[in-house]
């Protein structure tokens, strides 16, 4: 039997990056469980302590594939900021790949979505194009500076 997982990612602001997110891929913020208005009322109702709740009104920092097909992502607030490069990180295929699409083509796909990613609050962090291979990737950064790839 596989083991369920959901990518988790340290934060300082959840609202920021949930909406960030959501736009880049596609996901909805997760709703509060089944048979519950909120998700607040509901950790109220696992016997979550209020000061504990900071925040909670706004949902629960996670994101969701609206189809239920993809990993959850929860964004968890934490006091310390990004200190270091990512060890693990997110690539966004926005191309089906070398046999299925041409390189200027391919390229043209992943500049705009950069394009559109910055728009959203990402940043370019480098271009992935060696010279005279038949690659193109765009390394970006989102609002709080963690990596992630576009291709």
């Amino acid at each position: 039997m596989a083991t369920s997982w959901q990518l988790t990612v340290d934060c300082a602001d959840t609202g920021r990056m949930v909406e960030f997110w959501c736009a880049a891929l596609g996901y909805v913020p997760e709703p509060a469980p089944p048979g519950w208005a909120s998700w607040l009322e509901y950790w109220r109702a696992a016997g979550i302590p209020d000061e504990d709740l900071q925040g909670a009104e706004d949902g629960s920092g996670a994101v969701v594939d609206p189809d239920g097909m993809l990993p959850r992502i929860w964004f968890q607030q934490v006091p310390e900021g990004k200190a270091g490069k990512n060890r693990l990180h997110l690539d966004l295929r926005r191309t089906p790949g070398r046999e299925q699409m041409p390189y200027a083509e391919r390229r043209a796909a992943v500049e705009a979505e950069a394009q559109r990613l910055a728009r959203l609050g990402a940043t370019v962090a480098w271009v992935n194009a060696p010279e005279g291979a038949d690659y193109f990737a765009v390394t970006m950064r989102d609002p709080e500076g963690n990596e992630f790839c576009v291709s």
